[in-house]
């Protein structure tokens, strides 16, 4: 039996923002930004009491708390730097969650031009990333720690099965190019397809079952051969692999990447109170892949609509298991499941209002204002 009942919430976040004018205009500027904060550019700043980093496009801005923490310590840390950066900027720009930037079209962002080009040369020549599966999509990444490989296995197999229901709480991108789209979860649509010439990195998000790191460290030579063959050896790292989870030996982490960025901190700290509860929870989940494959793309499409009685379910037994400070932030999940995913929340306000700006602006004020 694989162990997966991690004792705390003790975690790393990162946390990706668009930078914007005040009618919501995205500005790559983050090099620019960068450089104000710390009297050069370079790719990651300490700053505020947190890393600002850079992200592959210049008009999106990474947060990174100092170390990892329990939940209410990476908050106050986290939005003690956000804080921190708009009085640096002096309050210029409206920084924007969401898991892709509504209205962007693509000819209004770029990638950045500054170190590490050979890396995203080598992916523009393989892939072509002037694709918004490339340059407008923006996730919460969360890293838990694993002491040993039957914590790892557990922990991966479990999340495996928990990837439909926490990409339907999660869905906060609906709209493309200032359009509302089929899909709920519009970043996982296109960061799906963006590297289907060699469809071994991404693999549709659901990862492979595990029954141990050997089957893992496996995955990732495949992928490496593949890129090999592609003279694109620069990439082959463990960050290149794309799956909605995966492990981070350097990190000694599980990284989850397919979960959509919310609209402010304290909405992102919940999100992880449910998945670290869930964790310490004995559960019957799905593990066919393909039950698990049609789940999330119904996820994707509906949101919380296509599951809700599942996710109530599975509320009621994290709420029975988690810790007195993830006590604290799961109102938040049960508010989310009651009246629908961020996304579905928004598509529904510019059904009644007609229009996305007013909208953005109040999504900004809770980032701003957590």
């Amino acid at each position: 039996m694989h162990r997966a009942q991690p004792a705390q919430s003790h975690l790393g976040t990162e946390h990706e923002y668009s930078i914007n004018d005040s009618i919501f205009r995205p500005l790559a500027i983050s090099d620019r930004i960068i450089e104000r904060i710390n009297g050069r550019v370079e790719h990651e700043v300490a700053f505020g009491g947190i890393r600002v980093s850079k992200e592959l496009q210049k008009h999106v801005l990474e947060l990174i708390p100092a170390s990892p923490g329990n939940l209410g310590r990476l908050e106050e840390n986290l939005f003690s730097g956000l804080q921190e950066l708009f009085r640096a900027t002096k309050n210029e720009y409206q920084f924007l969650g969401l898991g892709m930037h509504p209205l962007l079209t693509l000819d209004q962002t770029t990638y950045w031009d500054h170190d590490e080009q050979d890396y995203y040369q080598a992916y523009d020549r393989l892939f072509g990333i002037k694709q918004h599966g490339w340059l407008n999509i923006q996730a919460l990444q969360i890293n838990i720690p694993y002491r040993d490989e039957q914590e790892l296995v557990g922990m991966f197999n479990k999340i495996r099965s928990l990837m439909p229901y926490l990409v339907a709480v999660t869905a906060s991108s609906p709209f493309v190019e200032g359009q509302v789209n089929s899909y709920m979860d519009s970043r996982l649509v296109y960061y799906r397809r963006n590297q289907s010439q060699i469809p071994q990195i991404c693999r549709n998000v659901i990862p492979e079952r595990l029954e141990g790191i050997r089957d893992y460290v496996e995955i990732n030579r495949n992928i490496y051969r593949e890129l090999k063959k592609q003279h694109a050896q620069i990439l082959c790292h463990e960050w290149v692999n794309s799956r909605g989870e995966i492990v981070r030996f350097t990190r000694r982490c599980l990284e989850i990447k397919a979960i959509d960025e919310q609209e402010c901190l304290h909405s992102d700290m919940a999100i992880c109170a449910f998945i670290m509860a869930l964790l310490r929870t004995d559960l019957e989940l799905e593990d066919s892949e393909s039950h698990l494959l049609a789940m999330l793309e119904d996820g994707m499409r509906r949101g919380v609509a296509a599951m809700r009685p599942e996710l109530e379910r599975l509320y009621a037994l994290a709420a029975r298991n988690a810790t007195r400070e993830e006590q604290r932030y799961l109102p938040l999940i049960e508010k989310r499941i009651e009246q629908g995913s961020l996304a579905e929340i928004m598509v529904q306000r510019q059904k009644e209002e007609k229009e996305i700006l007013p909208m953005l602006s109040q999504l900004a004020w809770c980032l701003k204002e957590n």
